[in-house]
């Protein structure tokens, strides 16, 4: 098992992406989409507040939020304006307004809408791009996404392909569309290294779950849990468990057995009782003693995922599952 354990430390450590390339700014940004994209409105209040101290302008989210319409549906654009509108009732000093947002004059020519569609297009896929297969969808295309949108002169085009990865990183089913964009963030300005740092940055900062290790099934211990949780078995008597933001399993005890465990993805919480909680990142390895009243879970804003396994088992080892952990004392963490 200790051949095990080295073998996964190596495994993520080889995983791990050290850049400093994202600015705080491009990390507001790409925050906000990827929350706005999966429709959680309550991950994306601090966030945008986040956004807004790290010098993302109120007019940027309102241009961000209003793009990504046309990836993700009105219904969470319009969702995310909302959440920026409350937000904005307690304005801070420090937020600024931003450039004024005027009317692009290709909204009041539908030929110069459509040919700088054609040529931001082109620009993003590296060639003259013609979807014949379905006309609508290639006019909508470039009248509207890269026509009309694109002219707005809130956000460069490089940051409108961050906002873009970042929406499609928090979407299923999309892969050959995020695939293209991120290609398409880099013919649109950014270099290489920050399109792999974002999507690396998004994963290890919970924000997805891009992880090279099994989801799994719905947890068969779910009742067990405060939230959504699912669990893989991936071999050697090793299980990994993947908690949703909030999800945590109910304080218990192991008895006659050590349990070993080792985050893999995104960020938790391991707490034994009467003890100060202590965070668990990718990399971090915690023996739960035999006896020991714990818990842990995913924090509030972030995915995790954790290995786990047990050693030093004698007859009769057993677990004891015991009261939830109360959402009093799991707010009370500071995340």
């Amino acid at each position: 098992m200790r051949k095990l354990t080295i073998l996964l430390l190596a495994m993520m450590t080889m995983a791990t992406v050290n850049g400093t390339t994202l600015t705080e700014r491009q990390k507001g940004l790409a925050a906000c989409a990827c929350l706005m994209a999966q429709g959680d409105t309550e991950r994306l209040e601090p966030a945008v507040r986040m956004a807004l101290d790290n010098g993302v302008t109120i007019n940027e989210l309102k241009e961000a939020f209003s793009q990504l319409y046309a990836y993700t549906g009105f219904p969470r654009s319009l969702n995310a304006l909302g959440v920026l509108n409350k937000v904005l009732e307690n304005k801070q000093p420090n937020w600024k307004e931003g450039k004024p947002w005027t009317r692009p004059a290709e909204w009041d020519d539908a030929r110069k809408a459509y040919e700088l569609g054609k040529k931001n297009q082109t620009q993003l896929s590296g060639r003259p791009f013609n979807y014949d297969f379905c006309p609508q969808d290639d006019y909508y295309l470039k009248a509207h996404l890269f026509g009309d949108i694109f002219a707005g002169d809130q956000l460069s085009a490089a940051d409108r392909e961050i906002v873009t990865v970042a929406a499609l990183s928090g979407l299923e089913g999309v892969a050959p569309q995020l695939a293209a964009h991120k290609q398409g963030a880099v013919n649109m300005g950014n270099s290489q290294q920050l399109v792999e740092e974002l999507s690396a940055w998004l994963d290890s900062e919970g924000y997805t779950l891009h992880s090279k290790w099994p989801k799994g099934e719905p947890n068969p211990y779910g009742k067990y849990f405060t939230g959504k949780s699912y669990l893989a078995d991936v071999g050697g008597g090793v299980m990994n468990v993947t908690f949703e933001p909030r999800c945590r399993n109910n304080w218990h005890t192991h008895h006659k057995q050590v349990q070993v465990l080792i985050c893999v993805a995104g960020r938790g919480w391991y707490q034994e009782w009467g003890k100060e909680p202590v965070e668990m990142t990718p990399g971090t390895i915690i023996a739960v003693p035999a006896e020991v009243k714990h818990w842990h879970g995913a924090q509030k804003d972030s995915w995790f995922q954790h290995l786990t396994y047990h050693k030093d088992v004698q007859q009769d080892a057993s677990n004891e599952w015991l009261e939830p952990v109360d959402d009093a004392t799991y707010n009370a963490l500071k995340q």
